[in-house]
């Protein structure tokens, strides 16, 4: 949980909050009338936060590249070159 703080008390307070943030290990949220206006949070959190996002953005472009193969069929005559005895057919496709 992070600990809240208005905007006008930060600023007085901002060097106290630098100090909680980087040996504490907390985060502090500044808050502007209720509302969350910005985040203070440690270089290591920062960088952490950073390499999940890559890597999501990852692993998204890797589940949107493989979606959009779709299936593909093999040419006749493919089977029997490869001697492939069985075949894949979807549920709705069996008889």
């Amino acid at each position: 949980m992070a600990y809240e703080i208005p905007v006008t008390q930060a600023r007085a307070e901002l060097a106290d909050l630098i100090n909680r943030v980087v040996y504490g290990g907390e985060r502090v949220v500044v808050t502007r009338h209720g509302k969350p206006l910005v985040a203070l949070v440690s270089a290591a959190d920062l960088a952490r936060l950073e390499q999940e996002q890559e890597q999501e953005a990852a692993e998204e472009q890797v589940i949107s590249s493989v979606s959009s193969l779709g299936s593909v069929t093999s040419a006749s005559g493919e089977r029997g070159r490869f001697g492939l005895a069985a075949e894949h057919r979807r549920p709705e496709q069996r008889g």
